[in-house]
C-alpha cells in the first residue's frame, strides 16, 4: 500500500516536471534557431542588461558608503567644538558628499577672515555650499544617463527584433505557399523572444534608475541641510566668542618741526 502511494506521487511529480523541462527546452531551441537579425537583437540586449546590472551594483555599493561616511561625519561634526578640528579629520570620510561641502565653506571662511569672527561675506559662503553641492551630485550621478536610456530603448531594440522576425516569417510562408498556422507559428514565436528579452532588460533598469534618483534627491536635501547648519555652526561660534582686548594707545607725542 505504501509502497503504491509512493509510486503514484513519483509519477505525478514527473509529469509536473516534463511540461517545464519541455518548455525551457523549447525555448533554448527557439533562441538557438533565431535567425541572424535576432540573434545580433539578443546579443546587444543581453550586453545592456550586463552594464546595466553593472552600474546599479556599483551605484548601490557607493551610494551604501557615503551614507555611511556621512553619518559618521556628522556625528564627529557636531561633538566637535572647532572647525579645525573637523578639518582635520575630514579626509578619513572622503566618500561622503557632506566632506565636500565642509571644505568648500571652511576654505572660504579661511580665505575672508582667516576663521575667526564673522564672515565678512555670507552670502559667498553660501554660493562656496551650492557649487560643492552640484559637483558632489555631479560626480555622484556618473553612467546614470546610461542606465536611463538601456531603460528606455531595450523594448523598442527586442521589438525591432520582433518586427524583423515576423517580417522574415510571413515572407517564408508566402514563398512557401502554404497558409497554415502550423507554417507561420515557429517563426513568429521566435521573432516574440526579441520582445520578451527586451521588457527583461528594461524593467529593471528603470526601476534602479528610479531607485537612484530618488537615493540622489536624498543626498541634495541632506547636502543643503548641512550647509545650513554648518553656516549657522559658523555665527553660532562668532557671537559667542569674545572680542579681543584692545591695548589702550598711548598718547602720541607731539611732532616736532624740523627747520
Amino acid at each position: 500500500m505504501l509502497w503504491t502511494f509512493a509510486l503514484a506521487l513519483l509519477q505525478e511529480d514527473i509529469s509536473n516536471s516534463l511540461p517545464a523541462a519541455a518548455s525551457n527546452s523549447a525555448l533554448v531551441e527557439m533562441v538557438h534557431n533565431s535567425g541572424p537579425v535576432a540573434f545580433t537583437v539578443l546579443v546587444i540586449l543581453l550586453i545592456g542588461s550586463i552594464f546595466s546590472w553593472a552600474i546599479m551594483f556599483s551605484k548601490w555599493s557607493s551610494f551604501r558608503r557615503a551614507q555611511m561616511q556621512g553619518q559618521r561625519f556628522v556625528r564627529a561634526f557636531r561633538k566637535s567644538s572647532r572647525l579645525s578640528e573637523i578639518a582635520a579629520v575630514a579626509e578619513q570620510f572622503k566618500p561622503s558628499p557632506l566632506v565636500a561641502v565642509f571644505t568648500e565653506i571652511h576654505d572660504e571662511y579661511q580665505r575672508q577672515n582667516g576663521g575667526r569672527g564673522l564672515p565678512r561675506n555670507p552670502v559667498a559662503l553660501e554660493r562656496a555650499a551650492q557649487t560643492a553641492s552640484s559637483e558632489a551630485l555631479t560626480a555622484m550621478e556618473k553612467n546614470m544617463t546610461w542606465l536611463a536610456t538601456i531603460g528606455n530603448i531595450a523594448v523598442f531594440v527586442g521589438l525591432f527584433g520582433t518586427v524583423m522576425g515576423i517580417i522574415d516569417a510571413f515572407h517564408g510562408l508566402g514563398t512557401a505557399g502554404a497558409a497554415t498556422l502550423r507554417a507561420v507559428a515557429p517563426g513568429i514565436s521566435e521573432a516574440l523572444i526579441t520582445t520578451a528579452a527586451g521588457l527583461v532588460v528594461a524593467i529593471p533598469a528603470v526601476i534602479g534608475y528610479n531607485q537612484l534618483t530618488a537615493r540622489l534627491r536624498e543626498f541634495a536635501s541632506r547636502m543643503d541641510d548641512f550647509g545650513r547648519e554648518l553656516l549657522n555652526a559658523i555665527e553660532n561660534s562668532a557671537l559667542l566668542t569674545p572680542p579681543p582686548t584692545q591695548q589702550p594707545q598711548q598718547p602720541e607725542e607731539p611732532r616736532r618741526r624740523s627747520f
